[in-house]
């Protein structure tokens, strides 16, 4: 059986093969646009998203320089009242001491013997108050990680890394004791070791705080165990209920540990 073929049905078969092709490259260059489209939508979720980070990443930072220029100033704003307490009133309490005492050596009237007696002893109550509150004022003011960043520029026998990563309400009782200790272990280091580089670590976590400080020596100290000094930094740390120990492979460490007081 032969077909014969209408005399135009070439130049449409032509024709619909041109329209294919040209719907092809329209559908390609349709699902090109989409692909870019879609990719720099994405991109901008990404941008977006990175930009929301930094800005929350710099937010976060900028509130915590905020609460320690505040804690700063709070510090200096206690030292300085510390300060005037001592130098005014206390002066004048002590002035006022004097001048009783000076009272009670003159007076002839057992009348006033009484009288004269209790104010001396009040004003001394009130000297002694003043002075506890001073002290007290003074040991609050005192700002851990600046106190530390001072010994650290001021040890001259090789370079010390300090990383510090406290909370701002840090009690007094560990200031002191960690004040005290990396002194003590710095002063090793430069008597009796060979270390060119001390690193300390001093941090908060949430149930106790940590002390490390770790240098690279390889001469151990003469007060290994058994001087003065470990014994001081011994007696601080068990009257805070702490733990310290001592690792002396690659180098001399001494870890610390002082649980907080509930």
């Amino acid at each position: 059986m032969i077909f014969y073929l209408p005399p135009a049905y070439p130049f449409f078969l032509a024709m619909l093969i041109l329209f294919g092709m040209v719907l092809a490259m329209y559908l390609q260059s349709i699902s090109h646009r989409w692909n870019t489209l879609d990719r720099k939508y994405k991109k901008s979720q990404d941008d977006s998203r990175e930009t929301l980070l930094l800005m929350q990443e710099k937010n976060k930072s900028l509130l915590k320089n905020q609460d320690y220029e505040i804690y700063n100033a709070t510090l200096q704003e206690r030292n300085r009242i510390a300060r005037e307490i001592h130098d005014n009133v206390g002066h004048m309490l002590s002035r006022a001491i004097l001048l009783m005492g000076a009272i009670k050596a003159i007076n002839q009237s057992p009348e006033l013997a009484l009288p004269i007696e209790q104010t001396e002893n009040t004003l001394s109550q009130a000297m002694d108050s003043i002075r506890n509150s001073v002290h007290d004022l003074h040991d609050e003011s005192i700002n851990l990680q600046k106190s530390l960043e001072t010994i650290r520029d001021s040890f001259s026998f090789c370079p010390v890394t300090l990383e510090y990563d406290m909370g701002f309400e840090v009690p007094k009782a560990i200031k002191y004791c960690f004040i005290a200790i990396i002194k003590e272990a710095l002063t090793n280091v430069a008597k009796h070791s060979n270390a060119t580089n001390v690193s300390i670590l001093v941090r908060e976590h949430p149930s106790l705080f940590q002390l490390i400080i770790a240098d690279n020596g390889t001469k151990l100290p003469v007060s290994d165990y058994t001087g003065i000094g470990l014994t001081n930094m011994q007696e601080r740390i068990a009257n805070l209920n702490g733990t310290i120990q001592i690792n002396k492979k690659n180098g001399y460490r001494i870890f610390i540990s002082i649980p907080k007081q509930t």
